[in-house]
């Protein structure tokens, strides 16, 4: 629909429209000059815009790959049966992002960089989408970042440049994921050329990477703590890391949203962190940055 379509589709009048446009509150795009409404995407803003929003019934969360989250949305599942649907992409923070700005997805998981630069860093990446307007960032965990090793590589303990030999074989990551971002900037500390590895596997998840050196594809990859442990492999740690999630403001009081950070607080969940290693829940639940 065009602004004039849908404006009388929406019983308002065309500057009102754009004033929606303006302030990212409605979906749409320019296309030769022009603004379009996409009528799928409008109705379900129309849905999501209604007394705390008619799709109560789902929770789709994208972006970052995360153990323990993983777990909690099984949990969660496997309670409400058929009664609701909730579901976990792990694609990667800014695709993951991608999908929350196309309201695609109702939650988005990421990751990029320190923990000690995640006020900045975070909200930067959300501004990158009008919509961020809307958006609020609710921490999940802290997570230690490094690189997972399998337990067979020889000379694991002789440090990061060692594992950028030509006998090391990587697990490759896609751009866009925060392992990623992270081992490039790691690279760099270091002085280390990414362009020398040996990539044997590809993945597209910390899971997947993990998973390469447990079954004998690969030898290391970056990644949680989390990770490695649940895998069963070596660890070498490099930091801390803020794992946080990004949302609409009506999703946050949604019922199934706060059953999810009840889960991850539960017995359960924080049974399995213990396990698995790696993580600190200080600031679980708490709003850290709102627009």
């Amino acid at each position: 629909m065009n602004v004039k379509q849908v404006a009388q589709y929406l019983q308002l009048n065309e500057k009102k429209v754009y004033t929606l446009v303006n302030e990212g509150r409605i979906p749409a795009t320019r296309l030769t000059g022009k603004w379009l409404f996409p009528r799928d995407l409008v109705d379900q803003w129309l849905l999501e815009s209604s007394h705390g929003g008619v799709l109560t019934d789902r929770l789709v969360v994208a972006g970052s790959d995360d153990p323990l989250l993983h777990r909690a949305v099984a949990l969660m599942a496997a309670d409400l049966q058929g009664r609701a649907l909730v579901s976990y992409a792990s694609i990667g923070t800014q695709l993951g992002l991608s999908l929350l700005a196309r309201r695609r997805a109702d939650v988005c998981a990421l990751h990029w960089g320190p923990e000690a630069e995640s006020l900045q860093r975070h909200p930067a990446l959300l501004r990158q989408h009008v919509q961020h307007k809307d958006w609020i960032l609710v921490r999940l965990c802290k997570r230690e970042q490094g690189i997972m090793i399998s337990p067979n590589l020889e000379g694991a303990n002789r440090g990061i440049a060692h594992l950028f030999s030509s006998d090391v074989h990587w697990v490759g990551r896609q751009e866009g994921a925060g392992s990623q971002r992270f081992l490039r900037e790691i690279a760099a500390d270091h002085r280390l050329n990414l362009a020398n590895r040996r990539i044997a596997a590809r993945a597209y998840t910390e899971r997947d990477a993990a998973s390469a050196i447990a079954t004998g594809q690969a030898d290391v990859a970056p990644g949680v703590r989390a990770a490695a442990g649940e895998f069963g492999l070596e660890f070498l740690p490099i930091g801390w890391e803020a794992f946080d999630l990004a949302l609409p403001r009506g999703v946050y009081f949604r019922t199934l949203f706060r059953g999810l950070i009840d889960t991850v607080k539960g017995a359960e969940c924080q049974r399995l962190a213990h396990v698995f290693g790696g993580y600190d829940f200080t600031d679980l639940g708490q709003v850290v940055w709102s627009a």
